[in-house]
Formats: structure tokens, C-alpha cells, sequence
């Protein structure tokens, strides 16, 4: 069965509230050199079917539940 890893991540033009308190954590903790830190989802999950079929399913989950594509963009991997 087809592996799929899902990386869903906000749009680039949203701020990023969560990877700014990483940002600013890390840089309290002496990393000052990490800048434009993002937060995202990887889901991993096996799908049955051929190739088509699977990844038709996959863009479908995630626009329906997934992914929330007025805020989020999201990229998809299938593995054989």
C-alpha cells in the first residue's frame, strides 16, 4: 500500500504566532542565529489503491479536512 506524508503550513503571508514564540525561546536560549521560524502539520498515512486514486483521495482530505486552504497551503508525498 502507498505511504503518503502530508505538509500542511500556513500561508506565507499570515504570521506565524507560534513560530514567532520558537523564534524567540530559541533565541533566549542563546540560538540567536535562527530567523523566519514557521510551524506546520506532517501527518504520515498509508492509503490503499493505485497511485491516481490515492493521491485524488489525498488532495480531497486535505481540502475537506486537512488542510484549511484559506489560511493553509499544503503538499503531498506518495511513497510506493
Amino acid at each position: 500500500m502507498p505511504h503518503v506524508k502530508v505538509y500542511i503550513t500556513l500561508k506565507p503571508t499570515l504570521l506565524d504566532a507560534q513560530g514567532r514564540v520558537v523564534e524567540h525561546a530559541l533565541g533566549t536560549l542563546g540560538y540567536s542565529r535562527v530567523h523566519d521560524v514557521r510551524i506546520g502539520k506532517y501527518l504520515s498515512m498509508t492509503v490503499e489503491g493505485d497511485r491516481g486514486a490515492v493521491e485524488r483521495d489525498v488532495k480531497e482530505m486535505c481540502e475537506r479536512l486537512l488542510a484549511n486552504p484559506t489560511i493553509e497551503d499544503y503538499r503531498f508525498e506518495v511513497d510506493e
